[in-house]
């Protein structure tokens, strides 16, 4: 039975569970090279850009066409990441939350689809330097702490 490949196909968009997550979720998180380029020069901006003002800033490092960079910004504002706003005969778009509260929210909706987040949680912890697990520990310690 060598060269015999099995296929397993699964219609498009139809769930397929991954633990406790689908597939559909798990894509919905995951946040493509090209995306995470867009967001950064929106974040770096830190005001309304249009699509061509993101084509101009992304093309010298990811030479992509400025159709590209629209339908990223547009599914980017459809995910619920970006919102938009009519700029003359174009939209403008910024991002809903900064970089940190961004990284945050993916990082809380990865813990959620997890069975064992507590073994998640700690193999992190295992696995973070000196300084972010002391850093880890003086957050926690202060939102102890009554106000």
């Amino acid at each position: 039975m060598t060269g015999l490949r099995l296929r397993h196909r699964v219609a498009r968009g139809a769930p397929r569970a991954v633990g406790s997550a689908t597939m559909n979720q798990l894509r919905r998180l995951a946040m493509g090279e090209l995306e995470a380029a867009v967001m950064g020069v929106l974040w770096d901006t830190g005001h309304w850009q249009t699509a061509g003002e993101v084509h101009d800033r992304i093309s010298p490092v990811h030479p992509v066409a400025y159709t590209t960079v629209m339908t990223i910004l547009v599914r980017l504002w459809q995910k619920g990441r970006l919102e938009r706003r009519r700029s003359g005969r174009a939209f403008s778009y910024q991002p809903v939350m900064t970089r940190d509260e961004d990284a945050a929210r993916r990082m809380g909706e990865v813990l959620a689809g997890l069975a064992d987040r507590s073994g998640v949680l700690n193999h992190f912890v295992e696995t973070l330097p000196d300084h972010d697990r002391a850093e880890l520990r003086r957050l926690l310690s202060a939102r102890r702490r009554p106000r």
